[in-house]
Formats: structure tokens, sequence, C-alpha cells
């Protein structure tokens, strides 16, 4: 009667560490091979610097033109000082 006890006492734990250890088995995946297939190729040198100089293509132009860019500037001060009209009268 004790052995039989015992056996279903340890046959569930046994189980669980098994499951576990299959579940963290599948975590140990090279995570290199999910890298996308258009990712840049890495360094062949691991200790090398990344360049500091080097800028992105198309940084030269200006992403949003002037006038736009004034007009934005003008709608957001004009909301902000809406919201601070209806704080002031909000008190």
């Amino acid at each position: 009667m004790l052995a039989l006890w015992d056996l279903q006492k340890t046959l569930p734990i046994c189980g669980a560490v098994l499951m576990a250890a299959l579940a963290l088995g599948g975590c140990s995946s090279q995570l290199a091979d999910l890298a996308p297939a258009d990712a840049p190729p890495r360094a062949r040198e691991p200790g090398s610097y990344l360049p500091v100089h080097d800028l992105p293509p198309d940084r030269d132009q200006a992403i949003i033109p002037l006038e736009q860019r004034a007009k934005i500037e003008a709608e957001l001060a004009a909301a902000r000082d809406r919201q601070a009209a209806a704080a002031k009268d909000a008190k």
C-alpha cells in the first residue's frame, strides 16, 4: 500500500519535470537563425565598433517642407493655447 501511494505521488512530479525540461529545451534554439532574410550580414570581427560618421541615406533632404512645418507648428501652438484656456476656465 505504501509503494502504491509513493508511485501516485512521484509519477505526476516526474511528468511535470519531464514536460518542463522539454519546454525549456525548445527555448535553446539559435536566435541568429530567426533573423529576417533582408537583414544585413553580421560583422566578421566580433569586437569591431559601428561606424559613427556614416549617415543613413537621404538624411540630407528635409523630411517635412518648411511651409508644412510652419503650418504644423502653428496648429500645435493654437491647440496648446486652447488647452490652456480650457484649463483656466475649469479652475
